[in-house]
């Protein structure tokens, strides 16, 4: 999968009948299912119960169990309340029988209100920076393993400002930024692109957690699951376009990682806000 049109074709999910949907899975090569892939397929499955005038603004999900890559993935909603001004939904994964997620997403009409947000960060361009794909292909013959697990083919491009050398990772502030669009033209549609960026805010997360340890944990040494992830939708965007994420990880004890992210158009516009918590193991 490494062209949004892969990722779009894995959004299309299929009804089976009222309310329950189901959608194919992309092989990673971690032979798990992608969290983000998870996201992004169940906000697809409650809009497709969702009237035409209204979008997301939150949503709030567990992971419960690990995804079957070999597997398609039931997506089962609840039509919990249709309001004056907003939606709920809930919606339920489901493999082999039992739920791996589930969520609640709240959708809202247009409305005028107060209106601020926070600064983007001062940092490089995306056109200054290399791509993590070119940024350890010097590492192909030194490191191999490394580089077979992380030079996968993506549907997201991604621009790391901080960068860290795996021959030589040294402890840091837990604060980290990184410019990413998809790779190819979308169409217009709000919820594909709101779709999109459930599915990559999963990416970069965890890893922020670990930045203060790396003195005694590397990243490619740590077994990393999200366990939570909730998401709010400020302004509108364009994914196919370059956002800053820009991450930070106030707290880690008891094997989990908390961490937080604010995305940003090129122009600063605050679009987005991201908070999840994960487990953070070092691997056996």
């Amino acid at each position: 999968m490494d062209k949004i049109e892969d990722l779009l074709h894995l959004l299309e999910l299929e009804e089976i009948e009222d309310i329950i949907y189901k959608g194919e899975s992309h092989k990673t090569p971690w032979k798990r299912v992608y969290g983000g892939q998870v996201l992004a397929q169940s906000l697809a499955a409650a809009y497709s119960t969702v009237p035409n005038d209204r979008f997301v603004h939150s949503m709030h999900g567990y992971f419960i169990l690990a995804g079957d890559v070999e597997r398609p993935i039931v997506y089962k909603v609840d039509k919990t309340r249709d309001g004056g001004s907003f939606t709920t939904r809930r919606v339920e994964a489901i493999q082999h029988g039992q739920a791996i997620f589930v969520a609640a997403f709240s959708f809202q009409l247009r409305q005028e209100g107060l209106d601020h947000q926070i600064s983007m960060p001062n940092v490089p361009p995306p056109d200054m920076l290399l791509s993590d794909e070119q940024l350890i292909e010097p590492f192909k013959d030194q490191l191999p393993e490394m580089y077979m697990r992380f030079h996968v083919n993506r549907p997201i491009e991604f621009r790391p400002v901080e960068r860290i050398s795996p021959l030589n990772p040294k402890k840091r502030t837990p604060f980290r930024h990184v410019w990413f669009k998809a790779k190819g033209k979308m169409p217009d549609d709000m919820r594909l692109h709101q779709e999109v960026l459930a599915y990559a805010s999963d990416y970069n997360l965890l890893t922020t957690a670990i930045f203060p340890h790396l003195d005694k944990q590397d990243i490619h040494d740590s077994f990393l699951a999200s366990i939570d992830h909730a998401m709010w939708f400020h302004r509108d965007f364009r994914a196919d376009e370059w956002l800053l994420y820009a991450l930070d990880s106030p707290s880690s004890s008891n094997s989990r990682g908390f961490t937080r992210g604010n995305i940003f158009d090129e122009q600063g516009v605050l679009v987005a806000s991201v908070v999840q918590e994960g487990l953070i193991r070092k691997k056996k």
